[in-house]
C-alpha cells in the first residue's frame, strides 16, 4: 500500500505541510529560549493586562537576562543539580516565563501547578513530584504553613501579580489588593527560606551564570505535567525536552504560513496547563511575537482591556471561553480586528458556537485535539481548506493514529473506535505510576480513552470521552452529541450531560443547563426536553434536567463532568 493508502490525512497536508517531521533545532527548551532572546532581543515578548487596564511588559532581552539570573539562583544559590524539580504555582503573569525558562536554563524539571489548588492537592503534587522549591504566587501565601512542612520544598520564592510592572501601576495594583480586595495574605513564618522573585534574582545576578546547556539531551526530562484527576488520584506525565520540541516542530509545520514574530496572541488560558504553554507561551515565543497575558479570565470581562487595547492577531479557548466572549454585548459589537483565526481544545467545540464565532469575528475557529500525555498536540485542522465542522483535524506530520476496539483490534472505516497515537511528542510515562504508564502506552501507542471516528480523507471527528459514555438499553450515547444538541437551544447558555442510574435502561440521560441571560425567554425542562426530541433519536433524550446558575469548570473553562457524576452519585446513594 501507499503512503496514502496507510495514511490518509497525508493528502490533506498539500504543498505547505510537510510530510517527514523534521528534525528541532535545538536540543534543550533553554537553548531554544536562549536563542529565540538573542534573536528578538529589543522586541517585546510579554505583556501582562489587569482587569482595570494597568500593565506591564517584558522585552526579549529582558526575558533573557532575568531568566539566566533565576537559573543562576536555583543552581548555586539553592543549589540544585540538574533533574532537581521546581514547582511553579503562578497564574498568567511576567513572572511565569521568567520562573519557567529559568527552570530550564538550570537543567531542572518544571513542576507546573495550578495557583487554585487545596493545600492536600499541593502536599500530593510536591511530594510526589519531589519538588525542592516553590515558585508561588503571594496571593496564595497563606496555605504554606500547612504545605510545607509535609513536603521537600527546601526555598520558597514569592511573585505577585503585577510583578515587573513599572512602579506606579503596580504601587496601584498592589495597594487595590491590600486594602481593597485584601487578597494579599501575610506570609506565615517557615522553617526555610522565603524569598521575593526580584530578591531571587538580584542574588542570581552575583552568582556565576549556568550556560552546560549542552548537556542537556532531548531524552531529558523538561516537565512534569498533572493530569488524571478525573478519576483517583493526579498523575504527573514525564515529558522530555525531546517531546515539547518535537511538538513544537509539528505546531510549526501545520501554521507555519499564518504565525509570523508580528502576531499578538491572546493568553487567557493558563500557562500552567498544557495547551497554553506549547500553543502560547513556546510556540509564539520562539517565533518572536508577543503574547497579551490575562491572570485570570473570570468572569469574561476581565479580558476586555486586552482584546481592546491591542491588536490580537490569534485567541486560543475553549468552547466556554468562545461561547462565554460572544454572549458580552462589548465583544459581539466590536470584535477584534486583527483577528486571523482563534483555536479551541481542551475540549469539543459546538457546531452552534464554531457557526456563531464566523458570524460574529469574520474569522473561523480551527479545532485541534491534544492530550497533556501528547505535549500537547495530535490532530489540527489545516488553516488553508475549508472547515470542517466538529473534526479535530488530521493527524500532525511525525504522529501516527490507530482507532481499536475493546480488544485493541482495528476498527472497520468509519466506525468508532478508542484513538491511539504514536509519534515523538508521545510522554515518557507517568511519574513513579509504571504500572499506570504499562496500562496507557503499549508497543509504543499511547491509548487516550477517547472515542473517534476518521472519514476517508483522514480527519478525525471525536465522538466522547470512553469513560463518559452513557449506555442505555445496550444503545451508546455519546454526551457531546446530546450538547452539541443543546447549544442549539437560544435559551441554553452552557450545558453538560452526564450517564445516572435508571432501573429500567441501566442508565439513563441527564443534562445539566444555564439559561442564556440573553434570552427573552425563560428556560424550561420540558423545552429541553422537547428541542432534543426533534433532532435526536428518542433514548439519547435527555430523561432528567437540571437547571443551574453555573456549571463546574477546570481552570482553562471545561466543563467537568466528573464534578457532576460525583454528585449525582451521592444523590443516587443517599436515595437508595
Amino acid at each position: 500500500m501507499t503512503e496514502h493508502q496507510t495514511k490518509p490525512w497525508v493528502a490533506a497536508y498539500g504543498d505547505d505541510i510537510p510530510v517527514t517531521l523534521p528534525e528541532p533545532a535545538d536540543r534543550s527548551l533553554g537553548a531554544l529560549v536562549d536563542r529565540a532572546c538573542t534573536e528578538f532581543g529589543p522586541r517585546r515578548a510579554f505583556t501582562c493586562v489587569v482587569p482595570n487596564g494597568m500593565n506591564g511588559s517584558l522585552r526579549y532581552s529582558q526575558v533573557a537576562a532575568m531568566s539566566d539570573a533565576f537559573a543562576s539562583y536555583l543552581r548555586h544559590h539553592c543549589g540544585l543539580q540538574p533533574g532537581a524539580r521546581v514547582a511553579v504555582q503562578l497564574p498568567n503573569g511576567l513572572a511565569y516565563p521568567v520562573a519557567a525558562f529559568g527552570v530550564f536554563k538550570a537543567g531542572c524539571v518544571l513542576v507546573n501547578t495550578n495557583p487554585l489548588y487545596t493545600p492536600s492537592e499541593m502536599i500530593h503534587q510536591f511530594a510526589d513530584s519531589g519538588a525542592e522549591v516553590l515558585v508561588i504566587s503571594d496571593i496564595f501565601a497563606g496555605k504554606l504553613a500547612e504545605v510545607i512542612p509535609q513536603t521537600g520544598i527546601r526555598h520558597v520564592v514569592l511573585a505577585g501579580v503585577p510583578e515587573f510592572f513599572p512602579r506606579v501601576p503596580e504601587t496601584i495594583v498592589r495597594a487595590v489588593q491590600k486594602v481593597w480586595t485584601r487578597s494579599l495574605p501575610p506570609v506565615p513564618k517557615l522553617d526555610v527560606p522565603v524569598q521575593r522573585i526580584r530578591t531571587a534574582l538580584r542574588i542570581g545576578r552575583g552568582l556565576p551564570k549556568v550556560t552546560d546547556w549542552d548537556s542537556i539531551n532531548p531524552d531529558d526530562t523538561a516537565l512534569l505535567q498533572y493530569t488524571g484527576g478525573t478519576t483517583g488520584v493526579a498523575k504527573g506525565a514525564i515529558l522530555t525536552h525531546g517531546n515539547i520540541l518535537s511538538n513544537l516542530e509539528q505546531v510549526r509545520a501545520m501554521g507555519a504560513r499564518h504565525m509570523t514574530g508580528e502576531d499578538c496572541v491572546l493568553t487567557a488560558l493558563p500557562l500552567y496547563h498544557i495547551f497554553a504553554f506549547t500553543a502560547n507561551l513556546m510556540t509564539f515565543f520562539e517565533m518572536g511575537a508577543r503574547n497579551i497575558l490575562v491572570p485570570s479570565p473570570r468572569p469574561v470581562q476581565n479580558i476586555q482591556r486586552a482584546l481592546e487595547n491591542y491588536p490580537v492577531t490569534w485567541i486560543t479557548g475553549v468552547n466556554t471561553l468562545f461561547n462565554g466572549l460572544m454572549n458580552e454585548e462589548w465583544f459581539a459589537t466590536y470584535p477584534p480586528k486583527h483577528l486571523k483565526a482563534a483555536i479551541a481544545g481542551g475540549t469539543a467545540l459546538h457546531q452552534a458556537v464554531a457557526e456563531r464565532w464566523l458570524d460574529v469575528t469574520g474569522t473561523r475557529v480551527a479545532e485541534g485535539y491534544g492530550l497533556t500525555e501528547t505535549a500537547p498536540l495530535v490532530s489540527f485542522n489545516p488553516l488553508d481548506q475549508p472547515v470542517r465542522v466538529g473534526s479535530i483535524g488530521v493527524p500532525v506530520p511525525g504522529t501516527d493514529v490507530a482507532l481499536v476496539d475493546d480488544n485493541a483490534d482495528p476498527v472497520e472505516a468509519g466506525a468508532p473506535g478508542e484513538l491511539l497515537v504514536k509519534g515523538p511528542q508521545v510522554m515518557r510515562g507517568y511519574w513513579n505510576r509504571p504500572d499506570e504508564t504499562e496500562k496507557s502506552i503499549q508497543n509504543g501507542w499511547f491509548f487516550t480513552g477517547d472515542v473517534a471516528t476518521m472519514d476517508a480523507d483522514g480527519f478525525l471527528t471525536i465522538v466522547d470521552r470512553k469513560k463518559d459514555m452513557v449506555l442505555v438499553s445496550g444503545f451508546n450515547v455519546y454526551p457531546n452529541e446530546v450538547e452539541d444538541c443543546l447549544a442549539k437551544l437560544d435559551q441554553v447558555l452552557e450545558a453538560a450531560v452526564i450517564g445516572v442510574p435508571d432501573a429500567n435502561t441501566g442508565e439513563a440521560v441527564r443534562a445539566y443547563v444555564v439559561q442564556n441571560p440573553d434570552s427573552e425567554v425563560s428556560l424550561t425542562r420540558e423545552d429541553v426536553v422537547a428541542h432534543c426530541r426533534k433532532h435526536l433519536a428518542a433514548y439519547k433524550v435527555p430523561k432528567s434536567v437540571v437547571i443551574r446558575d453555573e456549571l463546574p469548570k477546570s481552570p482553562i473553562g471545561k466543563i467537568l463532568r466528573k464534578d457532576l457524576k460525583a454528585e449525582a452519585k451521592a444523590e443516587f446513594a443517599k436515595g437508595a
